[in-house]
């Protein structure tokens, strides 16, 4: 494993306020192309049914509509594919289509309170003075619920939420949603009738999908033999095999490779006992024994720090991170003596440590034994290689924040219809988890819809 990311105990993790500034926005939005561009390699932005967002966010001007933007977050470049669509594609639409915007088009939006712990100072507060708000997703973090709750009901811009929680690497797959975007949204409409407020609610979601310009094979090519020689793989090539059915030959020998190297390490080392599989068919037997390599590997961490494996993969990452965080954030720092202090080291160091195992997890929740087999595209391919690429550098102790550029892509953003939570309020008086599951549900099928 990677060294751990914390060597010592930390102070408390405080709440980052929003705090919006204009300026910055300016000076952000007059980057973002040449970012898109030279940085990320995304040459190309298209929307789809921008004019039902642009609409919307009229109606939001005219305080006839609370609005929430729903998105796909299949990458960490989304935010910047956002940030075109509310500072270019929304004013551009607008203009088409004579619809009266006034000020910046902009958005307030929940970041996970994670991130400024690896992207740094910097990123902390361009959040905040982009109108950021942070949110702990490992617990009931009442400050984090009400400043969202706070800005959707009363803020200056709409409120982006990403509702899987997390990036899962997949443009063709929607991760499990949360529940939080259905409950805010409740909260919202009730909170605007209790003020006798006569605005709706509406939720309206945006699919987001990356693909490449030119199919990059060479480069795909490339990087399997760079992984290949990582694993010790040696490559033989066979006559008269067509090119995707060797290049798929060779990506299932490398994450069969990285199976039994990961299966032993948690035999050997932390005494994981893994059920037989009898499932004959490679991809089943390939995505079973995925799935217990990932139990095995979750259960160590719960183990250590005292959790309970209950729910999701990624209902079970989030209490994990959390229970590290309770060990390395501690708000009796100042109290501590110096023997005291040491001690509390050693804690966040063992802590962190064992967080090691749930981000492995992470790096692997959305993995199936059939993505790239049922529709071998170059993006599926790609995606999947730079999964195991990240995980491989993360194992290595490099640095996975800079990937292998491949080649330049294209994004889509795809507005969906907007769904009136207003109107779904008695049944939410009725029934409160069955109308959250039922929201939930809705928004699922819709973000999948918008996958072309």
């Amino acid at each position: 494993m990677p060294e751990a990311f914390v060597n010592s105990v930390q102070p408390a993790l405080e709440f980052i306020p929003p705090n919006f500034s204009e300026p910055v926005r300016w000076v952000v939005n007059r980057a973002l192309p040449w970012w898109l561009k030279h940085k990320l390699n995304i040459a190309q932005v298209d929307t789809e049914n921008v004019g039902t967002l642009t609409q919307l966010y009229h109606q939001f001007q005219s305080k006839k509509i609370r609005l929430i933007v729903a998105f796909r977050h299949p990458q960490t470049t989304d935010p910047f594919c956002l940030a075109h669509l509310f500072w270019s594609a929304i004013p551009q639409a607008a203009r088409q289509g004579n619809i009266p915007l006034t000020g910046p088009t902009h958005s307030h939006f929940m970041y996970d309170r994670g991130i400024p712990l690896w992207a740094g100072s910097i990123a902390t507060w361009l959040f905040s003075h982009l109108g950021g708000t942070p949110i702990m997703r490992g617990k009931v973090d009442r400050p984090g619920l009400k400043s969202a709750r706070d800005l959707l009901l009363d803020g200056q811009f709409p409120l982006t939420v990403a509702p899987e929680g997390a990036t899962n690497n997949h443009s063709e797959i929607v991760s499990p949603l949360e529940p939080g975007v259905a409950q805010l949204a409740f909260w919202c409409d009730g909170d605007l009738r209790k003020s006798d407020r006569p605005e709706q609610v509406i939720v309206v979601p945006v699919g987001l999908q990356y693909g490449y310009i030119n199919p990059p094979w060479d480069a795909i090519d490339q990087l399997l033999s760079s992984l290949e020689a990582d694993l010790n793989i040696t490559h033989s090539p066979q006559p008269n095999m067509p090119a995707a059915e060797t290049r798929y030959r060779r990506l299932y020998g490398l994450g069969e490779s990285m199976l039994d190297l990961m299966e032993n390490f948690y035999r050997d080392f932390y005494r994981r006992s893994l059920p037989e599989i009898t499932e004959t068919d490679p991809n089943l037997k390939f995505a079973q024994r995925l799935q217990n390599l990932l139990d095995a590997t979750l259960t160590v961490a719960e183990e250590y720090l005292n959790v309970k494996p209950r729910g999701t993969v990624g209902d079970r990452c989030r209490r994990l991170e959390q229970a590290g965080w309770d060990r390395i954030y501690r708000a009796d720092l100042p109290d501590m003596c110096p023997v005291e202090r040491g001690l509390a080291d050693w804690v966040a160091r063992e802590a962190s440590s064992r967080m090691g195992h749930m981000r492995l997890v992470e790096r692997f929740t959305a993995v199936t034994g059939k993505y790239v087999r049922e529709k071998p595209t170059a993006e599926r391919f790609a995606e999947t290689l730079l999964i195991v690429w990240r995980v491989s550098q993360w194992i290595q102790g490099n640095s996975a924040s800079n990937p292998p550029q491949l080649g330049a892509q294209r994004a889509w953003l795809r507005v969906g219809e907007p769904i009136n939570v207003s109107d779904r309020q008695d049944a939410y008086s009725q029934d409160r988890k069955g109308a959250i599951a039922n929201l939930t549900d809705t928004l699922q099928h819709q973000l999948e819809s918008l996958i072309r």
